[in-house]
């Protein structure tokens, strides 16, 4: 989910002489997708906004369009007012209260009540936004963009993002929760449409493209949570890396590439672990067609839309025990980094009924707080990045047609069939095959089919209402037995001082093959079953009283299952080295140390190579231009500040020192990969040779000859330094970093004259505060601190509450969130108090 993400760890190698990257630009990870999609919709959406809130370029084109039921409306709902109103279905009266900046404050009387005026108020300010979300799960885009959308529909029909919906609301039983609550908030969304058919004040979106928002149902809202799911951990790796194999040979990708980290790491868990319950994986190579048919999938993959193929994810979280607080009690600090839009991935709210005391940040399309705090537990997530996609290669012959052989048998596929809409086209028919691993989505060369962990019907809805009532670990834990995808790091702390971290989740196990390849479909090398709930990755009050993750590894190398390699995909661990140093230093820790460390700039990655290259470059003939760069960078704190000319020379320097080293050999050897999909990996080994292995032979590239790291160290920073001066000027005391590290919040509809920035800030890929691509485009989408000591709570995102520009909560909360300030999370009494509060009176 989160990640509930979105950043990778990115490292660009900028073109001379503008120093714009050519490597590695920022990724889409970890957030949802459709507001990464919406490319399929620019045409469409540019001419909406365009229409009504005029950009630079963009002519006004409001005056075309209906003033009574079109865009006009969405100045006059724009505006909130303390209102008195019936909304169908409710039991009792429900109050609804806003702050200043538009936070909610949904009070009931009866918990169905509360869910559904949750559903309510989501819609009211949200509803294009949820509709697009559900159209990309569901497959249909198209209906209403036409054919732009259609790769993207075929895909999420193909992945089985709506039959598992499906399959999850049929077998949620009516006695559950999380029935009743989606049934309510399914309501809620259905009263608003309702209403804003009647009073003409459905999104201007949808009266340029011409539809209206179809009911609301409860698969709609577990698409969403499919949508989150696919976007957090559905991989191409395994096709990745059976190319790298056929390409660099065994031998090279297997120590480039390796399951273990060659790097320095900040596991949480230590152990000591449990015997397996599960037998090692026997490994066995796979045949030689696995690897040479990956390319025609890989292709299709690379060329979806941004988004649906996960890249990695960046989340920060950790937690004080009160025996280190300086307040008494337990610390919590969370920051999911997610692709930073406007309107934003969140909406923030508390929520008060007789079984609910909630607050904190929803995903608009859902009833419930994902990110946030109860009476007596707080909680937030990273994306733990073990391998939940694996990839079979089904055996076939055509003397069985529609068949494929699995456990000595010829077995029939399952076909699904399904009709995808086209505007201004024609409805296009599309059959899907199902094997035992899952759907068949390649058929190019070789029939692939594809088991992810997502299509594993699971009802996480109802475990997220169980956190959001529990009161302490047993009830925490109790509840995350029963979450499955994505699996993530869920750190708590509560109001007694204690504090854990469990990463919960699906830990696919097989019994033989190399998992991170594709592997032979004929069933010896199925997935057999999970790592068993309580040898999972877990801490519960640890004796240095902290605990972290930073999608980083969360075990040593003794842990006894297969949980993912360096490249499948987990971080490379520079932040959550930085937050460990940070935590672990003595003295006590307060709520404003965790706000600072949410916003830490110190690079852990130049801290550890920066001294090397001085040494490199220590007896080199330098010009004055070079000279001048040594000197920053001896006196450099390692910080990515906007004013730091050192930053500069150093982020430039990474990413061409990785191009320097691995370019020759992906020529010589013709590797298919991009780089930018392995870069982690690539990153941690160039870290290990330049601090341990200078003379590892990877520097001694095909046609560059006998060399040493320090030889490519100095190459590079030569090249750098040239480029730099050409394209920034000749004097580095001017290279401020904020000249080349911009952030940009993206409109949804990705309409550049509606986007906020580019703005100069701070960070990179490998900071705790997160900002990796030019411009960085992704980062901490939600930060909140949790003090239960002084029982206060705190957060913010980059935007606003509305997805409507003409809104005041549209951008309101950007300038407090570059500023690195947090706002006060207030009870509903203590909102009502707060000058320019607005109250929702909605009754039977």
């Amino acid at each position: 989910m989160c990640g509930v993400t979105a950043e990778p760890a990115v490292a660009e190698r900028p073109a001379a002489p503008a120093i714009a990257p050519a490597r590695r630009p920022g990724r889409r990870p970890g957030a949802l997708r459709v507001l990464n999609l919406l490319g399929a919709v620019v045409v469409s959406a540019a001419v909406l906004y365009a229409a009504f809130f005029p950009a630079p370029g963009l002519p006004a084109l409001g005056p075309a369009f209906n003033p009574v039921t079109g865009g006009w409306t969405m100045a006059a709902d724009a505006q909130v007012t303390d209102r008195s109103f019936r909304l169908a279905g409710l039991e009792q009266p429900v109050r609804v209260l806003f702050e200043s900046d538009g936070t909610a404050h949904i009070t009931a009387r009866t918990d169905h009540d509360l869910f559904l005026a949750t559903g309510y108020v989501h819609a009211r300010f949200r509803l294009f936004q949820m509709d697009l979300m559900r159209r990309q799960g569901a497959g249909r885009l198209s209906e209403v963009v036409g054919k732009a959308a259609l790769d993207s529909d075929r895909f999420e029909l193909q992945l089985g993002l709506l039959k598992t919906a499906q399959l999850e609301w049929q077998q949620l039983p009516a006695s559950d929760p999380g029935h009743d609550v989606l049934l309510a908030y399914a309501q809620g969304v259905n009263d608003r449409i309702d209403e804003a058919r009647s009073t003409h004040t459905l999104d201007a979106m949808f009266s340029l493209l011409g539809y209206e928002a179809k009911p609301w149902t409860p698969v709609d809202s577990l698409l969403i949570k499919g949508d989150m799911t696919q976007t957090l951990n559905f991989t191409d790796t395994p096709l990745a890396m059976a190319l790298l194999t056929k390409s660099l040979g065994a031998d090279l990708a297997n120590e480039w590439f390796p399951t273990l980290p060659p790097n320095q790491q900040s596991p949480y868990d230590t152990g000591p672990y449990a015997r397996p319950a599960v037998a090692p994986i026997e490994q066995m190579p796979p045949p030689a067609e696995m690897l040479s048919g990956a390319q025609p999938l890989y292709d299709r993959m690379a060329a979806l839309p941004a988004g649906l193929i996960s890249r990695g994810g960046a989340s920060n979280n950790w937690a004080v025990a009160a025996g280190k607080s300086a307040s008494g009690g337990a610390l919590l600090a969370g920051d999911p980094h997610l692709h930073l839009t406007l309107p934003a991935i969140w909406f923030q709210l508390s929520m008060e009924s007789p079984g609910y005391h909630v607050a904190g940040v929803s995903i608009p399309g859902t009833p419930v707080v994902l990110i946030g705090h109860n009476e007596h537990i707080a909680w937030s997530l990273t994306d733990a990045q073990n391998q939940q996609t694996f990839f079979y290669v089904e055996k076939e012959d055509a003397a069985h047609p529609g068949m494929y052989f699995w456990k000595g048998d010829w077995k029939a596929y399952t076909t699904l069939s399904y009709d995808i809409p086209v505007l201004g086209g024609a409805t296009e028919h599309l059959k899907v095959r199902w094997s035992v691993h899952g759907p068949v989505i390649s058929q190019r060369g070789q029939t692939t089919s594809v088991y992810w962990t997502g299509n594993l019907p699971s009802q996480d809805l109802s475990v997220l209402l169980a956190i959001d009532r529990a009161s302490d670990w047993g009830d925490f834990t109790r509840a995350l037995r029963g979450w499955l995808s994505p699996t993530h790091n869920f750190v708590y702390a509560d109001d007694r001082g204690n504090i854990g971290l469990i990463s919960a989740g699906y830990y696919p196990q097989v019994a033989k093959g190399q998992p991170w390849l594709p592997m032979p479909g004929t069933g010896e090398y199925d997935v057999i079953g999970t790592i068993p709930f309580e040898d999972i990755p877990q801490d519960y009050n640890p004796p240095a009283n902290i605990i972290w993750s930073a999608n980083q590894r969360q075990v040593t190398k003794d842990y006894p299952y297969y949980i993912g390699t360096t490249t499948n995909f987990f971080d490379e661990g520079y932040r959550a080295n930085e937050i460990h140093r940070v935590l672990s230093r003595p003295g006590k820790l307060s709520a404003a140390d965790m706000q600072a460390l949410q916003t830490d700039t110190r690079d852990f990655l130049a801290a550890q190579i920066v001294p090397v290259l001085l040494r490199s470059l220590a007896k080199e003939q330098l010009n004055a231009t070079e000279s001048a760069a040594v000197d920053l960078l001896k006196g450099w704190d390692f910080r990515m500040d906007t004013g730091s000319a050192a930053a500069s020379v150093w982020w430039y320097f990474w990413g061409y020192y990785v191009f320097e080293v691995f370019e020759p050999w992906w020529k010589s050897r013709a590797v298919k990969v991009d780089k930018d999909d392995v870069w982690g990996a690539l990153t941690q080994d160039l870290e290990t040779w330049t601090l341990k292995d200078p003379e590892n032979r990877a520097f001694n590239a095909p046609g560059v000859g006998p060399r040493t790291g320090p030889d490519a160290q100095r190459k590079t920073f030569h090249k750098v330094i040239a480029d730099l001066s050409k394209g920034l000027g000749s004097d580095p005391k001017s290279w401020a970093f904020g000249r080349v590290h911009q952030r940009v919040l993206e409109n949804l509809a990705q309409v550049k004259g509606l986007n906020y920035g580019p703005r100069p800030d701070g960070g990179d890929a490998n900071t705790p505060l997160a900002a990796g691509g030019y411009p960085s485009t992704h980062g901490p989408s939600w930060r909140m601190v949790v003090d239960w000591g002084s029982r206060t709570f705190q957060g913010v995102f980059p935007g606003g509450e509305s997805e409507n520009p003409a809104s005041d909560w549209y951008t309101n909360r950007v300038d407090t969130w570059f500023a690195a300030r947090l706002d006060p999370m207030l009870t509903a009494e203590g909102a009502a108090a707060t000058r320019g509060a607005k109250s929702w009176e909605a009754h039977p």
